[in-house]
């Protein structure tokens, strides 16, 4: 019997990083959560206890806070793209660079006051790798929404263990989880963000679902059609099921007006949508 190492990555995970722009007395704030993986020759390190080629991964938090001062953090794919770049050019041992960012949002409330958003949180993920290729991953977790009209589900298999009933208007609830890719390593992150949050939106109030799959679809599609600038969206879509109550028991009538929202167990609907002519996406994805 032959055993033998494989695949390995390391890195620092979930790195805490507030950072707070000064410079007049409308501070700007920056709130981040920061991981880091590298792929590399470390293979000594799990064979022999052989460290000459790790990096810690204390100096890996460090350089995230010291890039954050020395350079600012800017959009989150600008950051992740520094970092990345830095740790593969710096340590030969290194082949590539992972760098994942989740950003929370602020309101301000003042010049130098802020409240924390809730729910929805904007994500980044830059790839480099030293033969040269570079892949940025853009998106979002948690944007809750709700149609309460416009969706139904019917005409699927039923056997001897269904029990639910079909119907031709339903809540349709969900919360979003989408990442896209972009085809070249460089833009407008702001703009670009912005742009395809709304147009996910758009989709998902302006389709009539007849399955949380086809709204997926539309979702994805209305973004390709929009934004030249992505070659493919990843969307994972949990239905948070809203089920009317049976009020009859005490002599009300219930027309899809009340409902009992069940928060598991629950479907989930997770899907591709891409260009045919999109470039390839290397490891953007692992």
């Amino acid at each position: 019997m032959t055993i033998r190492l494989g695949p390995n990555r390391y890195g620092k995970a979930e790195i805490r990083l507030v950072r707070v722009v000064r410079g007049t007395e409308r501070h700007e704030l920056k709130d981040l959560n920061v991981s880091v993986a590298l792929v590399g020759d470390f293979a000594a390190a799990h064979l022999d206890g052989d460290n000459s080629k790790v990096l810690p991964t204390d100096t890996q938090k460090n350089t995230v806070y010291a890039f954050a001062k020395e350079h600012g953090v800017g959009e989150i794919e600008e950051f992740g793209l520094s970092l990345a770049h830095h740790f593969v050019s710096s340590q030969p041992s290194v082949q590539r660079a992972r760098i994942s960012i989740d950003e929370h949002g602020w309101d301000r409330l003042g010049p130098h006051s802020f409240r924390r958003q809730g729910g929805e949180v904007r994500t980044a993920t830059v790839t480099h790798d030293r033969a040269g290729g570079t892949w940025v991953v853009s998106g979002m977790t948690d944007l809750v929404v709700m149609n309460t009209t416009d969706s139904a589900f019917a005409g699927f298999i039923v056997d001897r263990y269904t029990t639910l009933a079909e119907t031709g208007d339903r809540i349709l609830a969900t919360a979003v989880t989408a990442r896209w890719r972009h085809r070249e390593p460089s833009g407008d992150w702001a703009g670009s963000f912005a742009a395809t949050r709304g147009l996910l939106l758009e989709a998902f109030a302006g389709t009539f679902s007849r399955a949380l799959q086809e709204t997926l679809y539309a979702m994805g599609a209305h973004v390709l059609e929009h934004r030249a600038e992505l070659a493919e969206v990843r969307l994972s879509l949990p239905n948070r099921h809203h089920f009317v109550v049976d009020l009859t028991p005490f002599g009300l009538d219930n027309q899809n007006e009340v409902f009992h929202a069940d928060d598991r167990p629950y479907g989930l609907i997770e899907g591709t949508v891409l260009r045919d002519e999109a470039p390839p996406a290397g490891p953007a994805w692992e």
